[in-house]
């Protein structure tokens, strides 16, 4: 998705918390499939991740609050809702990340964290 197409998107749901509304044209999944990577090793490993249950990556706390796809007749897309908590500091979390990532437009919104990185891949 050109980051034209999702600034609309970005702009109706910039504030959706946890449980997120429904945009019309896309289609409410249970699980996110994210790759990360982890830049010191270049170890890239794609993590499932399903709705309100959190994952760990590394230091990482990845909870999936929503994940969107677009309908099977449209051109392919997810938009999943991250909140990202580092624990390397504190064990209860500093947060990384809060919001929407794209799929198609990954430099839209994304985690910047020197040593890791995660990206949309589908919503499944």
């Amino acid at each position: 998705m050109p980051a034209l197409l999702a600034a609309p998107l970005l702009a109706t749901l910039a504030a959706v918390p946890a449980a997120a509304q429904q945009e019309p044209g896309w289609v409410a999944k249970r699980t996110a499939q994210l790759q990360a990577l982890d830049k010191v090793t270049a170890r890239i490993t794609i993590v499932d991740a399903p709705v309100n249950q959190p994952v760990r990556f590394g230091t990482l706390s990845v909870t999936v609050r929503a994940c969107n796809a677009r309908p099977p007749e449209e051109v392919p897309d997810a938009a999943a809702w991250l909140e990202v908590l580092d624990t390397r500091n504190d064990p209860n979390g500093t947060p990384a990340f809060r919001g929407w990532m794209f799929a198609n437009a990954p430099g839209v919104s994304m985690l910047e964290h020197p040593v890791y990185d995660l990206r949309v891949l589908e919503c499944k």
